[in-house]
């Protein structure tokens, strides 16, 4: 008898296709109707609703009734951890789904990683944090360390609030289309949302884009310069 948990249950849930083109539409982070689900998988809405009952069984997913419509979202931050590990495998692997297109640079730039920033930018600022000594790995644990605390303050980050939160504080996310590390956690999606509050950036509503203003680039690379990245290695 084999023990343990069961990973073909869960792979069998994200390997068919349409289930798939859901949960990747549920990685912008916003909570979708089943309607919006169905277009992004190219099915009906009845076979839509099959597959989401298999995934909200499966503990994929959360749904939230609103009025007449029922909403869903991924069930929290590990399965969007899981799903953004298995892109970058199947991008490492050569399995694109499809050819190239004007969204693609965009995509790799700075996209929406559930709640965090991933990308190039998110790269970016994972690598400055590290570098700047405001992140440490200790006993391959990733920790915030007080200059960190110092600067999250001084961009107007409460520290206190992210800390009483059950989700972990700092995390590693491997970002798919980098191939490296970008930063996940509570600390992640609030700086996701303080640089929205400051109106450094835009989302694209029909996709993961991100798009930083000149203002707003030039705050991010003020806060994590290259140049601190370079020194550093």
């Amino acid at each position: 008898m084999k023990e343990g948990p069961n990973i073909a249950q869960i792979a069998a849930l994200i390997g068919d296709p349409a289930r798939a083109n859901m949960l990747t539409a549920l990685m912008s982070g916003k909570a979708l109707t089943a309607s919006e689900l169905a277009a992004e998988a190219g099915v009906t809405l009845q076979t839509a609703s099959a597959h989401l009952a298999k995934l909200d069984r499966g503990g994929l997913l959360r749904q939230r009734k609103q009025g007449r419509h029922k909403y869903f979202s991924l069930a929290s931050d590990e399965v969007a951890h899981v799903l953004e590990g298995l892109m970058g495998l199947a991008a490492g692997a050569g399995h694109l789904r499809r050819r190239t297109g004007p969204k693609d640079d965009a995509l790799r730039k700075a996209r929406v990683c559930y709640n965090h920033l991933a990308g190039d930018m998110g790269t970016q600022m994972f690598d400055s944090l590290v570098a700047q000594g405001h992140l440490v790995f200790e006993d391959d644990a990733l920790v915030l360390t007080a200059s960190g605390a110092a600067f999250i303050a001084e961009l107007g980050i409460d520290l206190a609030s992210l800390s009483k939160g059950r989700a972990s504080l700092c995390r590693e996310c491997l970002d798919w289309s980098e191939r490296r590390s970008h930063l996940a956690g509570s600390l992640g999606r609030a700086f996701l949302a303080r640089f929205e509050a400051l109106a450094w950036l835009r989302r694209d509503q029909a996709t993961r884009v991100i798009a930083f203003s000149p203002k707003g680039t030039k705050a991010f690379e003020a806060l994590f310069p290259l140049e601190a990245i370079s020194a550093d290695r």
